[in-house]
């Protein structure tokens, strides 16, 4: 039987501390902070919602970080 793989680790990060920034310095800033997964979305996009523990998901608006939240 094959272990169980350890899921990608939550940074200990405030996702309000995106909003306002450039959406590519956002991307660059949660990598460096840990964030295993980066998602960077348009306004209105559809996406699934399942909770991916290590992903940080930008609502980009213009070129800025208008939403942003973890999973």
């Amino acid at each position: 039987m094959s272990p169980i793989p350890d899921p990608p680790v939550q940074p200990d990060d405030d996702p309000d501390s995106y909003l306002g920034l450039d959406g590519a310095r956002a991307e660059e800033l949660a990598r460096e902070r840990g964030w295993s997964t980066v998602r960077s979305l348009p306004p209105g996009s559809v996406i699934t919602m399942e909770f991916l523990s290590g992903r940080l998901n930008f609502e980009v608006t213009d070129g800025t970080v208008t939403r942003c939240w973890p999973g």
